[in-house]
């Protein structure tokens, strides 16, 4: 339903009470619908699952390996022409990768599960970036043969 608001406010974003508000055709319009709060999903459990334990994996990774990973950042941005202030970074990088290398091996890789020592155990080729790049779980960058940190 079309919005009118009093006091000279034109548009609205977000969410108040039961309404969600929605700025359209750059402030001139605004639209609104009844607030639904969708019911979480075991999909939403297992996904949630997934980003704590790959959050606690980041974190026991050695700081030299997590220097690699926001090196080949930076490179990447410079060797695409990507604006340097866009949001990626290291952490969403190795997100990647993580994910890249479960679908390799979907029904012994869980990503639910998966510690620092298991991808050191597996001699996994999510050691290094190097390794990761090597294997296609990053993108190919020119000059990722010095990324070579151990994830332990």
């Amino acid at each position: 339903m079309k919005v009118k608001f009093n006091y000279g406010i034109r548009t609205y974003s977000g969410t108040i009470d039961e309404m969600t508000f929605e700025s359209c055709n750059k402030g001139k319009l605004c639209l609104g619908h009844k607030h639904v709060k969708q019911a979480l999903t075991e999909n939403n459990t297992h996904m949630g699952a997934i980003g704590k334990n790959l959050v606690a994996v980041y974190k026991a990774a050695a700081t030299e390996y997590k220097a690699d990973l926001k090196t080949y950042d930076t490179r990447r941005k410079a060797e695409t022409g990507k604006n340097p202030n866009l949001q990626t970074n290291a952490f969403g990088f190795f997100v990647k990768l993580m994910f890249a290398w479960a679908k390799t091996d979907p029904t012994h890789i869980d990503l639910t599960a998966i510690t620092v020592s298991d991808i050191v155990t597996r001699d996994a080729d999510v050691r290094t970036v190097k390794r990761a790049v090597t294997a296609a779980y990053l993108p190919s960058i020119s000059n990722y043969a010095d990324l070579n940190s151990d994830i332990q």
